[in-house]
């Protein structure tokens, strides 16, 4: 066994990463197939106005503040969405912008607590607790649970709302469903790697597999393996490496999805695609 898995610190930043690594990549290939990445984003530097009100009410862990604002931006993102004829880069863009801005200001009325803001602008996954081993766990479990349960009524509501509801699904209250799952794992994840490269770990793993992939289920198990290797993966480097492992992580992720493009290049026909295009992946 190695060194460094006999410290007890490090067997829980590998638990978390092995749980939420894997889960970010399976609810990412949605997130990316639904051009949702800026909406991931914008939940997640929504949480420096959780993190600097939670600190402001006084709460040692903020992370149920975290959740509340994170929640409200998501769901408010798409009040003003049905509501208005804002764009949604718009509407999201305004509302990164705001909530940044508030977490500033309610950090700058507590200057003792700017040494803490670190651990969640760049994560902090060496100093979770048992107690985010539990949550990881929880949610996990259950987010994981829904989008296996759910796999077909998404992949529906990705290929085209108009289908899917044509086919039954509730689409609205789905889509709430799914902003909200999205955001409480954006939430959660934040101690993994940070508000600032969150989104790298949705984003990135089902990128890579869309690389490589044929279809929708190659996709989803690829993206689901790749989000394990990179969380686990980045984990275990940054310790011998003295790197931070939120950075570490994402590099780890960046370098697989280099790989994967080398790789798509080289399997793809030159005639089968237009230059700088890519084809659709089909729903089987």
């Amino acid at each position: 066994m190695p060194d460094f898995l006999q410290d007890a610190f490090m067997q829980r930043a590998l638990l978390v990463a092995w749980l939420l690594g894997p889960l970010c990549g399976l609810l990412g290939v949605f997130v990316t197939a639904r051009r949702m990445s800026f909406f991931s984003d914008t939940v997640a530097h929504s949480a420096m106005a959780g993190v600097a009100g939670g600190f402001l009410l006084g709460f040692q862990d903020p992370t149920l503040p975290v959740l509340v604002v994170c929640s409200s931006v998501a769901l408010l993102i798409l009040w003003l969405k049905e509501r208005t004829d804002l764009l949604n880069d718009t509407i999201m863009a305004v509302l990164l912008s705001t909530s940044v801005a508030a977490g500033i200001v309610m950090l700058s009325l507590q200057r003792s607590r700017w040494q803490d803001l670190d651990k969640y602008l760049f994560g902090d996954i060496l100093s979770v607790g048992w107690n985010d081993v539990s949550w990881a766990a929880v949610v996990t479990v259950v987010v994981g649970t829904f989008l296996f349960v759910n796999l077909t009524r998404l992949a529906l509501l990705t290929a085209s709302e108009d289908l899917a509801h044509v086919a039954g699904v509730p689409v609205r209250w789905m889509n709430y469903i799914f902003v909200l799952v999205l955001t409480v794992t954006v939430a959660l994840t934040i101690r993994l790697l940070g508000i600032v490269l969150v989104t790298s770990l949705l984003v990135i793993p089902p990128a890579t597999a869309r690389n490589v992939a044929r279809n929708l289920r190659q996709q989803i198990l690829l993206s689901l393996a790749l989000g394990w290797i990179g969380a686990v993966g980045g984990v275990a480097l940054s310790y011998p490496l003295s790197l931070p492992s939120g950075p570490t992580v994402t590099l780890t992720m960046a370098a697989l999805f280099v790989l994967s493009f080398l790789v798509g290049r080289w399997r793809r026909e030159p005639a089968s695609t237009p230059p700088n295009r890519q084809p659709a992946i089909p729903l089987r």
